[in-house]
């Protein structure tokens, strides 16, 4: 059965967006800053090597509406998977050309569990704040995968700003880099 893992550069203050985070400035200002350990899009070796190979290996993505939108559903393919995106509204006419993109209107763990089984035995990727927040209070968020980026925002979009309740991880991995602590959990239930 597939794992859901949520893939997020945050901020030691726990941003994932600068301020003035909007459709024409995604990720607002000084985004990129969280993904400079990136560098060139190239396998690294080593243990990030590792890190690197199970970022490139879902089988699926979960996505809150307003993250992919402000991407353009990215032009309806991200690696060829399929991408389902939670919605209490159904999506706008240009989802028509999507066919891989899948708006869920029945709620986060319908969402999630169309996702796994589209993902199979490899991992659902899940991106955007609000709907890893309502993945983690219905408990369908497996694993975390937090690269933690040695700079403090003070304003911006935060990971976990309103969760119903405290919640309890366990850590799996840690891989230290001079840009980034990458830090695996998996939650505890």
């Amino acid at each position: 059965m597939s794992t859901s893992v949520l893939f997020m550069s945050m901020s030691l203050d726990g941003y994932i967006a600068g301020p003035n985070d909007d459709v024409g400035n995604p990720g607002g200002d000084g985004f990129d800053r969280l993904h400079e350990w990136y560098g060139d899009f190239s396998r690294p070796a080593g243990e990030l090597g590792e890190l690197w190979d199970d970022w490139n290996t879902f089988g699926a993505i979960l996505v809150g509406r307003r993250t992919v939108e402000q991407v353009d559903h990215w032009g309806g393919d991200n690696h060829g998977v399929p991408i389902f995106v939670p919605s209490h509204r159904p999506p706008g006419p240009s989802v028509a050309n999507y066919p891989l993109v899948t708006y869920v209107t029945d709620g986060i763990a319908s969402a999630m569990a169309q996702a796994k089984a589209a993902a199979g035995d490899r991992i659902v990727l899940v991106h955007g704040a609000y709907t890893a927040q309502r993945a983690l209070e219905v408990g369908v968020l497996d694993e975390l995968q937090i690269h933690l980026i040695p700079v403090l925002f003070g304003g911006g979009r935060r990971m976990f700003d309103v969760l119903p309740s405290r919640i309890e991880l366990e850590i799996v991995r840690v891989i230290d880099t001079p840009d980034a602590s990458h830090i695996r959990y998996r939650v505890r239930r």
